[in-house]
């Protein structure tokens, strides 16, 4: 696609400015506080997750955008609390993230904790706002899914559930199934709850939901792959935060698991068949650029 690259840029732009919309003032007995939330969200990002869910209402034939800001924030916040709280000492104990000082590093550990709680508590504030604000029913059913079916893949049954058994098995050995159980939802469940709500916005039937899920859960196997490749062949300037994490962690990765190869080759079949799927339901060629992107990135 001509010009992706700044279609992307110009897009990534605009989501920042929506963001930071719904970020918190830092003044008064708050204020070291928000600095440090706002510093999570506003250190930068590729903001997959809000173009995601902005594309996907795009291609579900969804027309009032600003009907998707509040889930857009909501999702890139929820986003930046796991990776504050993943970069804790309890947890990968980084000091770098996107190339500046993770959060705990630069506002102290105490603050890390608060600022990751902040976020999550932030992202359902400002869903309930938005739902609150419905002046029908039809508006309110949809927007209540779709906090819903972030909230869930946010949670024990998602996100949270797969960060749980990846820490519980730091330094012991793993097999694939529980490595599978891992990338599906600790990486591909906000990535599902991104094509979902974008669908669900949009009015879209349970089919096309179905669809869109498997979808995600297919781009998200493929995203924390090339996560796991990158962590060996790239370097910490290049990736704004620390290489071989996975090994000095004791981590089983897909590379160490499988090997590099099937590791490469899998990426692209996982990407190939959520291409496939996205081309079925209907014509957004952004979209398509952006999820190859995903697979060809080097940071």
């Amino acid at each position: 696609m001509e010009h992706f690259k700044e279609e992307l840029n110009n897009k990534v732009d605009n989501i920042n400015k929506i963001i930071k919309s719904y970020l918190p003032e830092a003044e008064g007995y708050h204020k070291r506080i928000a600095d440090a939330m706002n510093y999570s969200v506003n250190v930068g990002g590729k903001r997959i997750r809000p173009l995601l869910m902005l594309e996907t209402y795009k291609l579900c034939g969804g027309k009032n955008f600003e009907d998707v800001y509040p889930f857009m924030a909501a999702i890139e916040i929820i986003h930046s609390y796991s990776l504050v709280h993943d970069d804790l000492p309890a947890m990968d104990n980084d000091e770098y993230r996107r190339g500046q000082l993770t959060t705990h590093k630069k506002y102290g550990e105490d603050f890390g904790i608060l600022a990751g709680d902040g976020l999550l508590n932030l992202a359902y504030e400002t869903m309930i706002e938005a739902i609150t604000k419905c002046e029908d029913s039809v508006d309110f059913s949809k927007k209540s899914k779709a906090a819903g079916i972030i909230a869930k893949k946010s949670g024990i049954y998602g996100m949270v559930g797969g960060q749980s058994l990846d820490v519980y098995l730091t330094d012991k050995s793993m097999d694939g199934k529980q490595l599978d159980y891992i990338f599906r939802l600790k990486t591909g469940a906000l990535i599902e709850a991104s094509f979902m709500a974008g669908a669900v916005l949009a009015g879209c039937d349970e089919g096309v939901l179905d669809k869109l899920e498997n979808a995600g859960n297919l781009v998200g196997f493929a995203f924390q792959i090339k996560d796991d490749i990158l962590d060996i062949t790239s370097t910490q300037e290049v990736l704004g935060k620390p290489v071989l994490s996975d090994e000095r962690n004791n981590k089983t990765t897909y590379v160490s698991l499988y090997g590099m190869d099937k590791a490469t080759e899998d990426v692209d079949t996982f990407s190939e068949r959520a291409i496939d799927i996205l081309k079925e339901l209907g014509d957004n060629d952004f979209l398509i650029e952006l999820v190859k992107s995903l697979i060809s990135r080097n940071k």
